[in-house]
């Protein structure tokens, strides 16, 4: 569960739906992969100011729901993860390589963007 994270100057609630392909989307993920890519994430968030919400795998891709701090870009949340994992990954699934890309978007707590606007009174287009 998303909590409110608060600093000596700002208070924040920022979460990114990450999603991470095996190379050529090959399916090689497996539940031992699975288990070890978990452990990993529980030592990123212990080095970290990173919270793993939810993680999800699939034989060819894994889902992230990531809590973060202002200081770290999605971009930098990323490369923590694949730096991290990357070893692990690629020792347990038959993977020799990780792949290069990933999806990265937010989830915030309000839900979408007609929901913030009707919160926050704005009318029409912008």
């Amino acid at each position: 569960m998303s909590e409110i994270i608060r600093k000596e100057h700002n208070a924040s609630t920022l979460m990114y739906h990450i999603v991470r392909p095996a190379k050529y989307r090959g399916a090689v993920i497996t539940e031992e992969a699975d288990k070890k890519l978990r452990e990993t994430c529980l030592g990123t968030e212990a080095r970290y100011e990173v919270k793993f919400l939810e993680i999800g795998t699939e034989r060819d891709h894994v889902h992230f729901l990531v809590q973060s701090v202002p200081t770290y870009s999605p971009e930098q949340i990323v490369r923590t993860i694949k730096h991290n994992g990357q070893e692990n990954i690629r020792s347990m699934s038959r993977c020799e390589e990780d792949a290069m890309g990933y999806y990265v978007g937010t989830a915030g707590e309000y839900g979408n963007e007609e929901a913030i606007k009707n919160m926050s009174g704005i009318k029409g287009e912008v």
